[in-house]
Parts: C-alpha cells; sequence; structure tokens
C-alpha cells in the first residue's frame, strides 16, 4: 500500500515509525520547510532512499504520487483543508488532531468521507493503549452496570521554549489553547467511554502564566450525557515542572477503573463486582512508553490498513474526530459566553475566541 507523508514537525515522527511497522511502501513526504523534511527523513536513516519524492505543495503531491494512503501531521489549521482534497481526490486520510478548528469543516470532512467513500481516521491513538482497551471490553461487557461519573485529568508542562520551536502554536486560527492541542485525547476517551451522547457542557478557561500565546493554558468543564452520567474535565499545561499524569476515572454501580501514567497507560485501580480471569493481571498493567504519545499510531495505522482492504469503518473514524473536536469547541463557547452550552454544536470556531485573554 503506497502511503504519503504532509508535515515534518514533532508528532511526525511517530507516523514514520507506524509506516515503517506496518510495512507501508513509504512514496512521497511533504513539507514547506525542505530542511526539515530532510531532517525527519534522516532521524530514520531514510534520507538517501531517493524512491521517497520530496514535495513543498501537498497539492501536486496528491495528485502526482496517487498514494492510496496519507498522513497528515501539520499544524492544526490546516487539517481540514488538506483533508478535505484528500477525500476529493479519492486518497484515504489519517488526520492527526484536532480534525478541524471548527465545525462546519468537521462536519464536512464526515460528510464528505461517506459520500465519496474514504476511509478517514482521526489520530487518537490513546484509544489503541492497552489499558484503554481493556477497559472498553470491561465496559462493553457491561462490567461496570450503570454509569454514575467520571472524570479526565490532564495535568501537563509546556514551557515558552516548546512554543518557541513553531510559531503556530497557541494561536486560535492554527491551534488553539492547552484543551485543543494538549487535553483533546483525554477529552475523546472520557467522551467514547461515557456513551458519547452529550446533552450540555459548562467550561471556564484561563490563561494564567502563558501571555505570549493567544489561547488557554487551563480549562476545566462539567459534562451531562444522555444516558444520566455526569463528567468533569481539567486540561492545563501549567504543571510544574515537569508532565504530571493523564489519568481517567470511571464509576459505575459495579466496577471502578482509574487509569493513570503520562498518557492513560497504565491502570492505577481495576475493581469489578464480578472476578474474571485476567483481572489480577489487569490491576499491574503498565504500558511503556518513550513519550507522552504512547504507542498507538502503530496500531492506529495497522487498523486503518485493514479497514481499506476490508472495506470497514476506521475504529477510530471522522466522526469520532468531530465529537472530540465538539466537545472543546463547546468548553470554549461556554467560556465566551458564560453559560452552559447545549450539544450537538452546529456553528462555533477556535477564532471566535480571538482576544478572549487581552488584557
Amino acid at each position: 500500500m503506497r502511503y504519503a507523508l504532509i508535515g515534518c514537525g514533532r508528532i511526525a515522527t511517530n507516523h514514520i515509525k507506524a509506516v515503517l511497522n506496518n510495512g507501508l511502501t513509504f512514496a512521497a513526504v511533504c513539507d514547506v520547510e525542505p530542511a526539515q523534511m530532510e531532517a525527519l527523513l534522516a532521524k530514520h536513516g531514510l534520507e538517501k532512499d531517493e524512491s521517497i519524492a520530496r514535495y513543498t505543495d501537498y497539492r501536486k503531491m496528491v495528485e502526482e504520487v496517487k498514494s492510496e494512503l496519507v498522513g497528515i501531521a501539520t499544524e492544526s489549521g490546516v487539517h481540514a483543508e488538506i483533508a478535505l482534497f484528500c477525500i476529493d481526490h479519492g486518497v484515504n486520510c489519517i488526520v492527526e488532531k484536532p480534525i478541524a478548528m471548527n465545525m462546519e469543516d468537521a462536519d464536512e470532512i464526515v460528510r464528505r468521507a461517506a459520500e465519496k467513500g474514504v476511509k478517514v481516521s482521526a489520530c487518537h491513538q490513546n484509544r489503541f493503549n492497552l489499558a484503554v482497551q481493556q477497559t472498553r471490553r470491561a465496559l462493553e461487557a457491561g462490567r461496570f452496570g450503570k454509569l454514575s461519573h467520571g472524570s479526565i485529568h490532564v495535568r501537563w508542562n509546556r514551557n515558552q521554549s516548546y512554543y518557541d520551536q513553531a510559531p503556530w502554536r497557541g494561536k486560535w486560527a492554527s491551534d488553539g489553547g492547552a484543551l485543543m492541542n494538549q487535553c483533546i485525547h483525554g477529552i475523546d476517551l472520557l467522551r467514547w467511554m461515557l456513551g458519547d451522547e452529550v446533552e450540555e457542557v459548562y467550561g471556564v478557561t484561563r490563561q494564567q502564566f502563558h501571555h505570549y500565546l493567544e489561547a488557554e493554558d487551563v480549562g476545566l468543564a462539567v459534562v451531562k450525557f444522555k444516558n444520566g452520567a455526569v463528567a468533569t474535565i481539567e486540561g492545563t499545561t501549567n504543571v510544574y515542572p515537569q508532565n504530571l499524569e493523564e489519568t481517567l476515572y470511571l464509576f459505575g454501580e459495579n466496577g471502578t477503573v482509574k487509569l493513570g501514567g503520562k498518557s492513560t497507560n497504565n491502570i492505577d485501580v481495576w475493581e469489578f463486582a464480578d472476578e474474571e480471569a485476567g483481572d489480577e493481571e489487569n490491576k499491574h498493567l503498565q504500558e511503556e512508553t518513550s513519550n507522552v504519545y504512547g504507542n498507538g499510531h502503530t496500531s492506529l495505522y495497522a487498523d486503518v490498513i485493514d479497514a481499506i482492504r476490508n472495506d470497514r469503518k476506521p475504529y477510530v473514524d471522522a466522526v469520532a474526530g468531530r465529537n472530540a473536536l465538539e466537545m472543546v469547541l463547546a468548553i470554549y463557547k461556554s467560556q465566551k459566553e458564560g453559560v452552559p452550552v447545549k450539544l450537538p454544536l452546529k456553528s462555533f470556531r477556535s477564532t471566535d475566541m480571538a482576544g478572549e485573554f487581552d488584557v
């Protein structure tokens, strides 16, 4: 299967690892900065591989290379534009989070992908964490019973040197803040685990320390689900001096699970009324990861490859990306208007927050 990568920034190395691990034919790479493209290839020992075509214009690449699958790992502000171009050219794509920066684009990706029969996967790779998968199995088997509530805590650190690496970070048009960039993975897991159907979101965001950015560095929210469950969200890049945790709690009438570690990669608590084989192992499950992005990209790529070959929906499809984005934008809208926001959210853009934290 021929593959092409668009965007060679910080996360792109995880995509290349996934490409190599899955045995894809790496046909082309694209970035507006040729030096960044070559540096990424060199990192994986591919700088002398002339079979990998180099492009600075993704449109030209998509039209000329004829790949079956494209990875989109550019700055967030152009994810939707590139995804829609790929869809219109019949090319399946894996889109880094967030899938778009506004609801109209996200809904259009979902609609057009279905219309054209193109597979689109949102890169919420933490769904493939071993701890997350074990929790999902227990949930789908009904072991929690009725769900009471849950919470996600993404308590990380990002300092000025991180933001200085790329000028698009922390801006409303190209990135958003801590919730949109760092915390959207945890927000995706929370919504997915608690039933996906959200009734209302009330959120508060602040810019406490990162005054050189446009967007928030901390956000909190209360979420009401249609099934009666409630949840809280806490996401921040203000934790001193380094990343502390990404922790997901789920509480049901017959079960309690706490996923911890730096990126929901460990099981810290695993308690169910009905004991099952494997429970003891789950209580001590810890998945080693080399960074906060975890190991999920390889598994996500494997699933998308299989979805293309067997003409089925990807495990993490465009709707999943749309739903995670909707949660973040609902928190933003709630902060802007000072009231709870009902879902579905028909129309809101990250750029609607422009000036929110101007002094």
